[in-house]
């Protein structure tokens, strides 16, 4: 039975569901979800991500790595870990860059946390026996320094969304139209007093996925050391607004249209985040993408592939701007670094 079809049955029989069960059925569904069975990344796919836009994003997060081990003593052991690692394009660069960190390949046991098998089998393909694979991080062994790599992650994990009427706070719920198609509508809800004030029309969104893994990393990183670096688009303040999307084919489609067949994301809700990583004893700080990789040497790294290769320089120019320029990913996208207290990883000095 197609996703639609169950669903559907779903729907009629017990009534609407919440966005965050109905984008936790789209992109996870064993058999018609969209990560479980048809993850579809670069230019010939759904959308694109920024280790894919340019080796320089990947290269400076590898940077970034070394710096942070370096900075914390070169531990003898570090679990390098990356969830939600898309086809390995960016741990890939991550290795090869920290191949001139003396010692860190060495002290580094490397972890891809994935769920989606076609996507592992991607992974596979790229980085062959180098890496080791779990389903979540609490299959990632403790007990030594975690650092964390996390890239367009936030944005997949389900949320709710609650709308401001003109009499009170009620949730946005996926259920059956006249004709029996899926469709949006509002339904009572008992959360209403622990939302914000707002002016009617206003949507109010809340991932409990979100917040959950800011406590899990919290958590380790208060636990056994370490920092966690998670890069999404997102808000770096709390506020209101609807960012549910679907992208097909890099073009914004209905999310109800073919339940399964595009990829859904929210924005990442890092003050949620960033605040549940600190009531576990964890630090946390943000920048945006933009400013990050400004800090972390992009400008001087395009500018010695420039040297290397002159033909590129137009290309490498573009990539530039789409990276860290306002009007593109610079803006909009955030880093955020999660870190154990007594020290601050690169970049992020002037943040705390």
């Amino acid at each position: 039975m197609p996703l639609r079809d169950r669903l559907t049955a779903q729907i009629a029989a017990g009534g609407p569901i919440t966005v965050a069960q109905y984008m936790g059925a789209c992109l996870h569904d064993p058999d018609f979800g969209y990560y479980a069975t048809r993850p579809a990344l670069g230019e010939a796919g759904d959308f694109i991500t920024a280790p894919m836009v340019s080796q320089m994003f990947g290269e400076l997060i590898g940077v970034w790595a070394a710096a942070a081990w370096e900075l914390m003593g070169r531990p003898d052991a570090v679990r390098l870990v990356e969830m939600g690692p898309g086809d390995g394009t960016l741990m890939g660069d991550i290795l090869k860059t920290i191949r001139h960190a003396p010692g860190l390949l060495e002290a580094a046991d490397v972890w891809l946390v994935e769920t989606s098998a076609p996507l592992r089998a991607l992974q596979a393909d790229r980085l062959g026996g180098r890496v080791q694979w779990a389903r979540s991080l609490a299959e990632v062994p403790a007990e030594a320094p975690l650092m964390l790599i996390a890239n367009e992650l936030l944005d997949c994990l389900p949320a709710r969304q609650f709308v401001r009427t003109a009499i009170g706070w009620a949730e946005q719920v996926v259920g059956l139209d006249a004709e029996g198609e899926l469709a949006f509508g509002l339904a009572p809800t008992p959360v209403a007093g622990l939302l914000p004030d707002a002016a009617p029309g206003q949507v109010f969104e809340q991932s409990a996925a979100q917040a959950a893994l800011g406590a899990e990393l919290g958590a380790r990183i208060a636990a056994d050391g370490g920092a966690a670096l998670l890069i999404d688009y997102g808000r770096a303040e709390p506020g209101f607004g609807d960012t549910l999307q679907a992208l097909r084919r890099h073009e914004k489609v209905d999310p109800l249209a073919d339940p399964g067949a595009a990829d859904l994301t929210v924005h990442a809700d890092f003050p949620a985040v960033m605040a549940a990583a600190r009531g576990q004893g964890a630090e946390a700080a943000i920048l945006t993408q933009g400013e990050f990789l400004a800090r972390m040497g992009i400008g001087q790294r395009a500018e010695a592939l420039v040297r290397a290769a002159p033909g590129r320089s137009g290309a490498i120019g573009r990539q530039l701007t789409r990276l860290i320029a306002g009007d593109e990913m610079g803006e909009l996208f955030k880093a955020c670094a999660i870190h154990a207290p007594g020290w601050t990883p690169p970049a992020f000095e002037e943040a705390e």
